[in-house]
This record gives C-alpha cells, sequence and structure tokens, in this order.
C-alpha cells in the first residue's frame, strides 16, 4: 500500500492513483495515501511478513514512500532498522517526518527529495528497498531496476509492491438508481491509465530477471474488507472514487456523471458516506527479488 505502493504518490498532470515518484500534487493525494495506509494495514503488514528476508534489515529505503504507509510498517516490523525515505513530494515528505516525530521514531527516518526519473540519489548500500505503488509510473523502470539493484548489497532484497487499479466500494448492482456506475468508472479509468500509465499492470518478474536480479517469490494479495471494521472506510471510498471522477471526465455519459457526482457529494442524502454497504475490494501482486 505503496506501497507504498503505494505508491501508492505525488503526480504530474497525466498521473493518478499512487504515483510516489514525481511532482507534487497536493491535500486530497495526502489524503489518499494517509487512508490507504489505515485501511490496509493489516494487509501491508501481512506482505512485509511474507518477504523471504535474510536476517533482520538495518537499512531500509522506501522508494517513492508518499506519506510514510511502508516507512512506519517497516519500522514496526523491524524496531532496528532505520529508513531512508525517498519522494519527489516535499510536502509528503514533511507530513512524513511529522508523523515520525510524534511516533517517536524521528532519529530512524531520513528522508530524501528526489525525482526518480531523473537523478537517483545517493543511498548508500541498503538491505532491504520497498516499492510499493511506484514503479508503474517510472519512466523508464528497466534503469530504475538497475539502480536498484546496484544499491542492494549482495543478499539485498527488493519487494515490489503493485495494486490492480482502484479498489472497489459498491456491492454488485449499486447504485439502484444507476447499476454498474462504479464499474463505468473503472472502464473510464483503465483506459485513461492505458494510455498514460503504460507500465500499470506490468510482469515485474521478467523485468527483475533482467536486471540482474533472482525473482524468490511471486504472489497476489486479495483485500476484502467489510466497511463496519472501520470508519475510515467511507471516507476512503470518498477519496478514491473523487479521484476516479478526475480521469473519467471525458468518457463518463452526462447521465452516469451527475449521479457520480451525487456519490461524492457529502451533503447528498445519496452520498457515499451515507451507505452501510461498503466493501474494499482490491489484489495486490508482490515480487519478493535478491539481488545475488
Amino acid at each position: 500500500m505503496t506501497h507504498t505502493a503505494h505508491s501508492h504518490e505525488a503526480h504530474r498532470s497525466h498521473q493518478q492513483g499512487h504515483d510516489h515518484g514525481h511532482a507534487d500534487d497536493s491535500g486530497g493525494q495526502a489524503e489518499m495515501l494517509d487512508l490507504d495506509a489505515e485501511v490496509l494495514a493489516e494487509h501491508i503488514a501481512s506482505i512485509i511478513n511474507w518477504l523471504p528476508l535474510e536476517g533482520s534489515p538495518r537499512r531500509i529505503v522506501d522508494l517513492g514512500c508518499g506519506t510514510g504507509a511502508g516507512t512506519f510498517a517497516l519500522l514496526g516490523r523491524f524496531p532496528e532498522a532505520h529508513v531512508t525515505a525517498v519522494d519527489a513530494s516535499a510536502d509528503h515528505l514533511q507530513r512524513l517526518q511529522d508523523k515520525a516525530r510524534a511516533q517517536g521514531v524521528g532519529d530512524r527516518v531520513h528522508t530524501v527529495q528526489a525525482d526518480l526519473d531523473s537523478t537517483w540519489p545517493d543511498l548508500g548500500t541498503v538491505d532491504l528497498v520497498w516499492a510499493s505503488a511506484s514503479m508503474h509510473h517510472m519512466a523508464d523502470p528497466d534503469r530504475t531496476l538497475r539502480q536498484v539493484h546496484d544499491a542492494l548489497g549482495p543478499g539485498g532484497l527488493l519487494a515490489v509492491v503493485e495494486l490492480a487499479g482502484f479498489p472497489r466500494f459498491l456491492p454488485e448492482g449499486a447504485p439502484q438508481e444507476w447499476p454498474g456506475l462504479e464499474e463505468r468508472c473503472h472502464a473510464a479509468g483503465d483506459r485513461y491509465h492505458a494510455e498514460h500509465v503504460p507500465h500499470r499492470g506490468a510482469d515485474w518478474g521478467p523485468k527483475l530477471t533482467g536486471a540482474g536480479f533472482n525473482v524468490e517469490g511471486e504472489r497476489t494479495v486479495t483485500v476484502n474488507i467489510e466497511g463496519s471494521r472501520s470508519p475510515a472506510i467511507g471516507r476512503y471510498a470518498l477519496a478514491s472514487l473523487q479521484r476516479l471522477r478526475g480521469t473519467a471526465t471525458g468518457v463518463l455519459s452526462p447521465e452516469d456523471l451527475a449521479a457520480l457526482d451525487q456519490l461524492l457529494d457529502t451533503g447528498s442524502s445519496h452520498s457515499i458516506l451515507r451507505r452501510s454497504d461498503l466493501v474494499v475490494r482490491t489484489e495486490r501482486a508482490v515480487w519478493a527479488a535478491r539481488r545475488p
């Protein structure tokens, strides 16, 4: 959950979703990343626990860290570790630093502002690189993977976590007045991303092998969280659909846009925040790759 990702990230004008690697977008994106971390905390932890690590890593890089979903999960799992959090967004890094100080782990976090498509930062030699929902936004992901390979020490591990698009929230057939609306929004978003984010949905296994890694594990994590489990899920659904609307404007019919706007209107009786039947449904694909 980029993951961090998700992540997933600050945006250039053509980028939506979790794009931790690039220039600033503000407020709403940071809120989205924070909600992603809160709602998917258990799944992020389960991915970290699954990693085939050789001992406990001390030097970790969160590549495209966003507001720190991966950073704080990694700090919690490895209490002796220090994390270098890398992102292009100064706002996201400041938010991450503020959280780290508030949680008493500020001395274990070092932030680096860098556009990973432009200049690769000096990260030293590290034990683990966490790249959640960030690799698919790189202009040249093969080059980035080679740079990660060179930053890892022998035996070091890279975890690539990618998400299968935006989560779904509404039950089948909902909303009753506009059945299929959410799926049409996702179809519009998929068309947009196929044009502007061509590496989303890539099979990272061959790319990792091509960059010199040994792929030691691959799995798909299925997410299915009932809305009653967290009060944040309604806000998470609202933020996700707000971002989808930005990619769907030129594709959806005026009727669908009007229906979507009612879901997004927090003062409307149709507001998604008023629904008691929300479920977070998505998948995350994970690759664990080792530098020989």
